[in-house]
């Protein structure tokens, strides 16, 4: 597990590729203290494991499932890249509750300054991301915890501190680049939940309440 507080900005020196299969070596220094095989390490907001290390280096393997869903086959060398290492059970939860599993690609189709701040507007590559986005709620964009300020239709905005963009490989965005998206997972689950309940549970085959269950239980 992950909170979204980007550790450093890490390079790829290297991408080996077979298919939808690759081994991205990556370049970083920060996220390698401790280091240990099988550590997990989060590459724009992807949960990967540490296949191999040096003093300055550290290698993951991205399967084909990884591939199809994320953007880190377009990677090029020299490129940076957003790095967290899982969280500590001792550590402070300052973003929010990452998983490293993302849910698909976005698309940047703005990026405008806002007083002190940078707006980016994102449009998922599937609308069914929408679902999950939610005004002031939070979704991660390349591992990056962050607050929706605005959705609506097919896109949604996130508003960027000049500390974050400082900080992490967001800076270098421009409008048509594309970002790795997952969404809020207590969402997902409340939204998997109610849409696999029985009706005669009180929720509908459409994941809604019914007024059976609400008038039974004192609502109605």
């Amino acid at each position: 597990m992950f909170t979204g507080l980007i550790e450093e900005i890490g390079t790829l020196q290297g991408v080996r590729q077979q298919g939808e299969a690759l081994v991205l070596a990556i370049g970083a220094s920060k996220v390698l203290e401790g280091v240990q095989l099988g550590d997990s390490i989060a590459i724009n907001g992807v949960c990967l494991t540490v296949i191999s290390f040096t003093g300055s280096s550290f290698s993951v393997d991205v399967v084909p499932q990884t591939y199809r869903h994320t953007n880190l086959g377009t990677l090029q060398n020299g490129q940076p890249v957003n790095l967290e290492r899982a969280m500590a059970a001792n550590g402070r939860f300052g973003g929010h509750i990452v998983q490293g599993h993302v849910d698909g690609i976005g698309i940047i189709r703005a990026r405008e300054s806002e007083g002190n701040a940078v707006i980016f507007q994102i449009e998922p590559a599937e609308d069914r991301l929408m679902r999950h986005v939610i005004p002031q709620g939070s979704v991660t964009l390349d591992g990056i915890s962050l607050t929706v300020a605005k959705a609506a239709g097919n896109r949604f905005s996130v508003s960027i501190i000049p500390h974050t963009l400082q900080e992490t490989a967001l800076q270098w965005k421009r409008a048509g680049d594309t970002v790795n998206i997952e969404t809020d997972i207590l969402g997902k689950y409340v939204d998997h939940l109610l849409g696999m309940g029985r009706a005669d549970q009180g929720v509908s085959s459409k994941g809604k309440m019914t007024t059976a269950f609400l008038s039974e239980h004192g609502f109605l």
